[in-house]
């Protein structure tokens, strides 16, 4: 039996949907308020046990974690926004400190835990990233970042404790899902005409790739390290421009360089304001786009022999006939 915390996120679905293809018995937290994923075959989640539960409630996760032999800990909150920084904080941080305590409560034999890229830092220079690379406090990191950085000190502390766990660390998911949340809102921003690119580079990878890595990786008996699931590393200008290729739709045509950053920021709160709706950039997010961050991927690949990443043009190409199908 294999429970999977945020089971209806972009990540968690994905995930399920891999582990019933491999015969798995799963269990899935899911709030009140939460939908059930559209983008994945109704048939998938039928075959899920669904607990009603928070990571942030420890009660709720001792009951989930019943007669559970593995966890895959995907439940996170990611956003650029201001208004949300608490809420991620207690989320993705104080959230991932109950759901370990509970494992090792409840000998949990196998633990992965998602974390992202964004954990490991980020620094203004041109870097390269593997998963030897030490945090470093600066300003260039989110406070997304350091809230996924917090929440792997919390599994390197629970590791400590007697928990059997690994932790992937995922840079940019693509791929199909709601383009209204998520990283998928990439997709909606080209589809939509969005006219700005930036020259920044930061790695990409497919969400099935990711959703097969982790279940691999769940079923390998590697503890106590982590690996960085990354595809490719692509310019944002390159990204956009093979969405729009692939949309059919023109491609963006203004370079967002550092000294339009604040016209453009000025530019999509109003928008944000008159339509109702979060922007589309913010600092943050600018901060990312304009940076130059390679990330490496031969430590999983020398994990998992066999396994490979899915080429970035062919999920985005895959990704875009479906939200074409869907609009339809």
């Amino acid at each position: 039996m294999v429970l999977v915390t945020g089971g209806t996120g972009f990540l968690g679905s994905y995930i399920i949907k891999e582990l019933v293809e491999k015969n798995y018995s799963v269990r899935a937290i899911r709030r009140s308020t939460s939908k059930i994923p559209f983008y994945i075959s109704p048939g998938i989640f039928e075959k899920i046990q669904w607990v009603e539960g928070d990571i942030l409630d420890t009660v709720s996760l001792e009951d989930a974690m019943d007669g559970v032999d593995m966890v895959i800990h995907s439940a996170a909150i990611i956003s650029f926004y201001k208004e949300d920084k608490a809420k991620m904080y207690r989320v993705n941080t104080m959230g991932t400190a109950n759901v370990v305590n509970t494992a090792i409560e409840k000998n949990i034999s196998r633990f992965v835990h998602v974390s992202s890229v964004s954990a490991l830092g980020r620094t203004k220079i041109n870097s390269h990233v593997n998963e030897e690379r030490k945090w470093q406090e600066n300003n260039n990191n989110t406070h997304y970042a350091i809230s996924k950085y917090r929440a792997e000190m919390e599994v390197w502390r629970a590791v400590g404790e007697g928990l059997n766990a690994v932790i992937i660390n995922p840079s940019t998911v693509l791929g199909y899902g709601d383009w209204n949340t998520s990283s998928c809102r990439i997709f909606k921003m080209v589809y939509d005409g969005f006219p700005w690119y930036s020259t920044g580079v930061n790695g990409f990878v497919d969400i099935e790739d990711v959703a097969k890595a982790a279940v691999l990786l769940m079923q390998n008996n590697i503890s106590e390290h982590r690996f960085i699931l990354n595809g490719d590393n692509w310019s944002f200008q390159q990204l956009f421009n093979t969405i729009a290729d692939s949309f059919g739709k023109k491609r963006p045509s203004r370079k967002a360089t550092p000294g339009l950053i604040n016209f453009i920021l000025n530019i999509e709160k109003m928008k944000s304001l008159f339509a109702g709706s979060k922007p589309l950039l913010t600092k943050e997010s600018a901060r990312v786009a304009n940076s130059h961050t390679y990330f490496k991927n031969d430590k999983l690949l020398t994990a998992l022999p066999g396994f490979s990443f899915t080429p970035l043009q062919e999920s985005i190409a895959k990704a875009c006939i479906k939200y074409i199908e869907n609009l339809h």
